[in-house]
């Protein structure tokens, strides 16, 4: 049992990180889809452009991470869906903060729009993924099974 144990952390890592490859997919596809259909500067656009992207990929995250990266522990419960809600918040300022910064750095370097809001999205998906794993993996999708057997009795 504790060699099952050991192997899950990095097995989780390895599906919620290809689980994460297609929600990238999804995440700058459809920011790129927006500023080709409606292409602007403005940081107030580009900020409701980045949050509708990164909310569609949060969406398909909780239903695929729940299905098969943390299914064990995985319950479908309010709790865990309340608290998937606030650490995607919590990941999307981040996400946003960040994509944000480096555009800010990318043109100050002269970097062109295009190729600096995907810089930035790179980035902001690269420390949104980190923080957002080791949220749902300590707090939202943490296996309380026997701790709450035990409360029970």
């Amino acid at each position: 049992m504790a060699q099952n144990k050991s192997k899950r952390g990095p097995m989780q890592f390895l599906q919620f990180g290809v689980i994460g490859f297609v929600n990238a997919g999804i995440d700058i596809g459809t920011l790129n889809l927006l500023l080709i259909l409606f292409h602007t500067d403005n940081k107030g656009l580009l900020l409701l452009y980045n949050t509708i992207a990164y909310t569609l990929a949060v969406a398909n995250s909780y239903y695929w991470n729940a299905s098969i990266t943390f299914k064990r522990s995985a319950k479908g419960s309010n709790r865990q869906r309340i608290l998937f809600i606030v650490q995607g918040l919590i990941s999307l300022g981040v996400n946003n903060l960040v994509f944000l910064g480096i555009n800010e750095l990318v043109q100050y370097i002269g970097i062109n729009n295009w190729l600096g809001y995907n810089i930035a999205k790179g980035m902001a998906m690269f420390l949104s993924f980190l923080a957002s794993f080791f949220m749902v993996k300590y707090f939202v999708f943490r296996d309380f099974g026997k701790r709450y057997i035990n409360e029970k009795n």
